[in-house]
């Protein structure tokens, strides 16, 4: 008669402990896949291989980053309405078991990135010491804070040419840096927005902002993402590198992306988490998914 609880005790747990990974977070990572795309190596299995093999192990750095940053926000987590439920804050997964599992993360991760060759392992390390200053320093910084997490997407993305051993496009940098950062706006904004008086015993870097103030920068990174974006799809050196001189085409995509990211923002108090608005809000993944689909078919198709 005992082991029908027993089991399901290990059922929660395990769902617990999955929770706590994040693993909707990884559609993040996806990003190591970009380089891989724009040199026209996607149909390179050996490429293909080694960029797998970087993004599983950004996937479990990046788990590990969350496990950590939940028990340091443990306390403030618990009295967010939303965040209180997380495993750690809750109190359903004790914190040396979290401390245990991000370490075992890490280092799986890190072996992973090893075996990829040391400019990679170097960038893979880069990212992990920048979530642990994210989490014990840099989050409480305001703008900083914003940065910090834009230059972790820039990684990733520097990290996807590094393991296929392409050039990275400094165009590449500076459009993932530009639209992290306006995502990242946009999550400060919700977290204001939601937490309204509460949003300084949250976090010390939120009682600086305003939705005014953010709307500001927002404003500012949208439009520089957009036109980083048209220069470099018209940049002869890239025209050349690509060997398309139409990858413009792809501009009104990424214009209806951000126009209808901004709708969630402003019209359906979203934002707060981008992952799953991309995942749930149709009209944005269909979106993503075109883009994606006339960019492999301006490069490879024609």
């Amino acid at each position: 008669m005992s082991a029908g609880p027993a089991i399901s005790a290990r059922s929660v747990a395990a769902a617990d402990v999955l929770r706590l990974l994040r693993p909707s977070q990884w559609v993040k990572n996806l990003l190591v896949f970009a380089a891989l795309v724009f040199s026209r190596h996607l149909f390179q299995p050996s490429s293909v291989g080694r960029s797998v093999a970087a993004f599983v192990s950004f996937c479990l750095l990046a788990s590990a980053a969350y496990v950590l940053n939940d028990v340091r926000d443990a306390d403030n987590d618990r009295r967010h309405p939303a965040k209180k439920t997380r495993p750690v804050a809750s109190g359903r997964v004790p914190v040396p078991l979290a401390l245990g599992i991000a370490a075992i993360l890490a280092s799986v991760a890190l072996a992973i990135a090893a075996s990829l060759g040391a400019s990679f392992a170097q960038i893979a390390a880069g990212y992990a010491i920048l979530q642990v200053l994210y989490s014990f320093a840099l989050k409480d910084m305001v703008i900083v804070d914003v940065m910090a997490i834009a230059a972790g997407f820039v990684l990733r993305a520097v990290a996807g040419g590094v393991v296929i051993d392409v050039e990275v496009s400094p165009w590449l940098v500076i459009c993932t840096f530009l639209l992290a950062t306006f995502l990242g706006f946009s999550k400060r904004r919700h977290e204001v927005v939601l937490l309204e008086e509460g949003a300084a015993e949250h976090r010390a870097s939120l009682r600086e902002y305003s939705p005014y103030f953010l709307d500001q920068m927002i404003a500012v990174v949208t439009a520089s993402t957009v036109v980083a974006y048209a220069i470099y799809t018209v940049s002869p050196e890239v025209r050349e590198k690509l060997h398309t001189d139409q990858l413009y085409l792809t501009i009104p995509f990424v214009l209806y992306g951000i126009f209808r990211y901004l709708y969630l923002v402003h019209r359906r108090e979203g934002g707060g988490n981008p992952t799953r608005e991309l995942l749930t809000d149709r009209p944005l993944w269909v979106n993503v998914v075109l883009w994606i689909g006339t960019a492999i078919w301006l490069l490879y198709a024609r």
